[in-house]
């Protein structure tokens, strides 16, 4: 009978057919779960920093039925609390991109050469580094987003 071999494995054709491009072949060989649960808690940490952000931040600083916040009660301007309310929520957006790019790559780690998928994932930690030093230091430590950014900077790591 003859028999192939994938990534060290060796399997009878038959067998193999069966296997081919099926979920169960992804998930033992080509997967990478750092990749995917970096992805998956990257995602979590956006939507609750928007979700928080407009509980705790934003709700009490818009009149009834407007989205964008418009009431200042410092001296900041309007237009600078628009402009952060704006920039609150691209940061979640581009950390969904973020999220997006790693599980995919996660799913299907062969979808790149592996120079670029590793100039890509050493982007995405530095990246979420230097974010988990600066809120640590600009909340001294009291802010939860530095230590769950450090997590996923880890398993991004771990992934390579």
């Amino acid at each position: 009978m003859e028999r192939c071999s994938f990534q060290g494995y060796s399997f009878t054709k038959k067998s193999l057919v069966c296997l081919r491009n099926t979920f169960l072949l992804r998930v033992l060989f080509l997967m990478n779960s750092y990749w995917i649960t970096a992805g998956i808690l990257l995602a979590l940490l956006g939507l609750a920093h928007s979700f928080f952000g407009e509980w705790l931040i934003f709700k009490h600083k818009r009149e009834k039925g407007s989205i964008v916040p418009s009431i200042v009660n410092t001296d900041l301007r309007q237009r600078h609390l628009r402009i952060l309310w704006a920039n609150w929520h691209f940061t979640t957006v581009l950390g969904w991109c973020l999220a997006f790019i790693l599980i995919r790559l996660g799913l299907n780690p062969l979808l790149l050469p592996w120079e670029v998928i590793t100039w890509l994932i050493q982007a995405f930690a530095a990246g979420t580094l230097l974010g988990a030093l600066l809120v640590l230091l600009a909340t001294k430590g009291r802010h939860p987003g530095w230590w769950a950014l450090l997590v996923i900077t880890f398993l991004i790591v771990m992934g390579l």
